[in-house]
């Protein structure tokens, strides 16, 4: 019986990896109507003597887990590495060019979708034609190119959105990087750019980027709908860290009992890193280190919101360490409260950002005459607030500081962006705010994130609940020995 162990152990070994490469995996919250609905936006765009060629995401090394970039999985939904899409205006027809099956890969990770699974592919995704990689370069030779005029050829000049970034903030990066002698690489969008060029000099090459921009600022009902389960898990989270708030707790420790409910309730991790700042460490508006405990008559804000199928939220709240708000915190934070207020009150389809902005801005010049404050640099500084004009922020989508503009421009009904009147107490290096997610309706407009605590007696009242931290609160580890 001893010389069957083997053949036994192959055979359930045999078994599982079949089962393996059975079973895929494709994401459920967007149906193939609503990529393709996307694609022939494209064709619509580009026009009948064009094309477009997108990049997704390359592999990633090591033990990172592989991230589609967004505006690949926006037009069809798939998370292989190293893929590429032509939209073609002239048939209008869409094809996927995967890499083929790496068994190797699969046997310790789990199937991937690649060029093997044609047939599948083409009804999870609703695209027409799936082909391995080597055919990409024959295919854009037949677009046109054989008998001129070729097609124009569209791509991204902007970089890929990938994980918890956003395109501000990569730009930014990419100058730095420019400025360092040492390193001033090129972007992966410049050098497909080059290479096209240089393989086929023969297309004109025009920018897809403004397209697809403007395309993902209006969002659709299962956008929508995904936006507000992320808008959702980041309001849980942001009450489960109040109610694990006392003096003494680090600010780290606000940020794990997030990042719990952020699992718990299935999103991939973090839209962007957390804002987490006790007192003073607040006044940095995109404080990240969260090392420091905090402080009893501090206050602490949180500003955090998952990755949730490649959407997210952006959700602010700030609330008293000991639980109870000062004289002077809560005049503070009351003035904060009703200008959230006063802001929603004006948003609707065919307004400007700048008509909300003056419109509530007059009406807290209302508000502040029969109010008073325990300083003078107080009203001061609530004053200085109503001039500032970033209380109406950034569109929110696919990333924190989604791609698109809401400022300038009338507001449309499925605009998604955040409200967030804030105020710097300079003197004391205080920063005091609040966030809110705006969907732009028909009629008018929903708060996303309105469930989440932010009247002075409900924050009061969530803070003295029991909290993750609490039941489970960190222990000390130096009885640990090798």
């Amino acid at each position: 019986m001893k010389k069957l162990y083997p053949i036994i152990i192959f055979l359930v070994a045999f078994t599982f990896s079949s089962q393996a490469q059975d079973k895929h995996y494709f994401q459920k919250e967007f149906s193939k109507m609503e990529f393709a609905k996307r694609r022939n936006r494209i064709y619509d765009e580009i026009g009948n003597n064009a094309i477009a060629v997108i990049q997704g995401a390359s592999g990633i090394p090591g033990f990172s887990v592989f991230r589609q970039s967004n505006n690949f999985f926006y037009l069809t939904g798939l998370e292989t590495a190293r893929s590429y899409l032509i939209i073609n205006g002239r048939n209008k027809r869409s094809t996927l060019y995967l890499p083929h099956r790496d068994e190797g890969m699969e046997s310790n990770q789990g199937k991937v979708l690649s060029a093997e699974d044609a047939e599948l592919v083409k009804e999870l995704t609703g695209i027409d034609q799936v082909k391995g990689i080597e055919f990409l370069s024959t295919d854009l030779v037949g677009s046109g190119l054989i008998k001129p005029p070729g097609p124009v050829l569209y791509t991204e000049f902007s970089p890929a959105e990938i994980g918890n970034d956003s395109r501000d903030e990569i730009l930014f990066g990419q100058a730095r990087n420019a400025a360092d002698p040492w390193d001033g690489g090129t972007t992966r969008e410049a050098e497909f750019i080059a290479k096209l060029s240089g393989r086929f000099p023969q297309f004109e090459i025009r920018d897809l980027t403004p397209m697809l921009d403007a395309m993902r600022l209006i969002k659709s009902a299962e956008e929508i709908a995904v936006i507000k389960k992320a808008t959702n898990i980041a309001g849980l989270a942001i009450i489960e860290a109040m109610r694990s708030t006392k003096p003494g707790v680090y600010e780290y420790q606000l940020d794990a009992a997030a990042k719990y409910i952020f699992y718990m309730y299935g999103a991939q991790g973090d839209g962007y890193p957390s804002i987490i700042g006790g007192g003073t460490n607040a006044y940095m508006g995109h404080y990240f280190h969260k090392t420091d405990p905090l402080k009893d008559g501090d206050l602490v804000l949180m500003d955090y919101a998952p990755d949730y199928e490649f959407y997210t939220s952006d959700v602010t709240r700030i609330w008293p360490v000991n639980g109870k708000f000062s004289e002077a915190q809560k005049q503070l934070y009351n003035f904060i409260v009703a200008y959230r207020d006063a802001l929603f009150k004006y948003i609707k389809p065919g307004v400007t950002a700048d008509d909300v902005l003056d419109n509530a801005a007059a009406d807290m010049k209302e508000y502040l005459k029969d109010k008073s404050f325990v300083k003078e640099s107080h009203l001061k500084a609530v004053q200085d607030g109503l001039k500032f004009r970033g209380h109406f922020q950034h569109p929110v989508g696919m990333a924190v500081h989604d791609v698109g503009r809401v400022r300038g421009i009338p507001l449309e009904a499925g605009m998604v962006f955040t409200i967030d009147p804030m105020i710097w107490l300079h003197e004391e290096r205080l920063y005091i705010r609040i966030e809110d997610v705006a969907l732009v309706t028909e009629n008018g407009v929903e708060n996303l994130s309105s469930f989440v605590p932010s009247t002075l007696e409900d924050v009061e009242a969530t803070i003295k609940e029991k909290g993750l931290i609490e039941f489970r609160p960190a222990i000390d580890i130096s009885f640990i020995k090798d």
